[in-house]
């Protein structure tokens, strides 16, 4: 690192990566603390789900802006980052969510038959109820994202596990790690189930729900299709509402995890382990139903820690205290590199946008 950073960024997951990388366009160096390796807690994994489709406007608008910077960041790093094939959404939601689409303006969205289902979701059991395709939507290669922003970021980002954090009284947040004590203009913290902690050592209480989640992958039976869209199914046909489902690079394998996630108490401990379990058999029996072009023996298990808002699954926010900034949410990996920008401007005194300040509540059904 040239220059003593000026801004520290708190976690070195999907979205600290982009707040360092967006501090870094305008100039500004930053110091990412992350204890374990970049990437690998709550943005693990090969593949999310980049869609368009949520149930408030305002974050319809900024997925849209988000897509933009998805792909100038992939530009200028020279790696894919999203998929071209798109999103398919099946259920009763697909109507509202069309309605929202369209009123958006700027999103190539429209409905699809049970032919064209098959086109773009070749894996898929036959289905005849509503349906829709997000073509600007895909699979986010998660690997290639995390690994090119670190690579860009180089030693900016260190191994380091942050104890505490406060402002100063001057203007300046100092920050204790296991390694050190530094003085910051600024500070971004977006620790996944680590933030609501060091949030409570400002005096602020973040509404955080962690829980635990469970995705499986699985191998594609015989060739990989040239082409296969990402799945989001609110239908209830194939016994379970609230499934979504990814390619891997090269499309060989899919992932698949259902939206319903294991409550964990304060400690961090389950009051029925044995819930996690039956996630995994869930998930196993819908593949056997709902996606006959997989093997449903899974390949690859993926439990991760999740923290979500109380208005909403894909609720986020940002809480600030003397130049202090806490993100928190659930689904945050396709908003990164657009939230990561806006974090960089808070953190560089240009102010916090107004529908990331908690009582905007962004994400909540309207």
């Amino acid at each position: 690192m040239d220059r003593a950073p000026e801004v520290a960024v708190v976690g070195a997951g999907i979205v600290g990566l982009c707040t360092a990388y967006a501090l870094a366009e305008r100039g500004t160096t930053a110091r990412v603390y992350e204890s374990g390796v970049p990437g690998h807690g709550q943005s693990s994994g090969q593949s999310r789900i980049f869609r368009h489709a949520h149930d408030d406007a305002r974050l319809v608008e900024f997925t849209r802006q988000g897509r933009a910077v998805w792909d100038e960041w992939a530009d200028r790093l020279g790696a894919e980052m999203i998929s071209q094939d798109g999103v398919v959404a099946l259920g009763a939601p697909v109507p509202d969510r069309l309605r929202i689409l369209q009123d958006a303006g700027g999103i190539p969205v429209q409905t699809v038959d049970s032919a064209e289902l098959h086109a773009r979701m070749p894996l898929l059991a036959e289905y005849r109820g509503p349906a829709m395709l997000d073509e600007g939507g895909g699979a986010i290669r998660t690997r290639a994202a995390v690994e090119s922003l670190a690579d860009a970021l180089g030693d900016s980002v260190v191994t380091d596990e942050v104890i505490s954090l406060h402002p100063t009284g001057r203007g300046t947040v100092e920050v204790l790690s296991a390694a050190g004590r530094e003085e910051y203009a600024a500070a971004v913290v977006c620790a996944g189930p680590g933030t609501a902690g060091l949030a409570r050592n400002v005096g602020l209480s973040l509404p955080v729900r962690p829980a635990a989640h469970v995705r499986l992958t699985f191998q594609v039976r015989g060739a990989p299709p040239k082409r296969v869209a990402c799945l989001q199914d609110s239908s209830g046909d194939f016994g379970e509402v609230g499934v979504y489902a990814a390619p891997y690079p090269g499309n060989a394998r899919y992932a698949v995890g259902l939206s319903q996630t294991v409550e964990v108490r304060e400690d961090g401990s389950f009051a029925d382990p044995g819930e996690l379990v039956a996630l995994n058999d869930r998930a196993r029996a819908y593949v056997s139903r709902a996606l006959p072009g997989l093997d449903p023996e899974p390949v690859e298990y993926l439990h991760c820690w999740v923290t979500s808002l109380p208005w909403s699954e894909d609720g986020m926010a940002v809480w600030e205290a003397d130049r202090i900034f806490f993100t928190a949410g659930h689904n945050l990996f396709k908003q990164a590199p657009r939230l990561g920008r806006a974090l960089a401007g808070a953190a560089m005194a240009e102010g916090l946008e107004e529908n990331l300040r908690p009582a905007a509540e962004l994400g909540k059904p309207r």
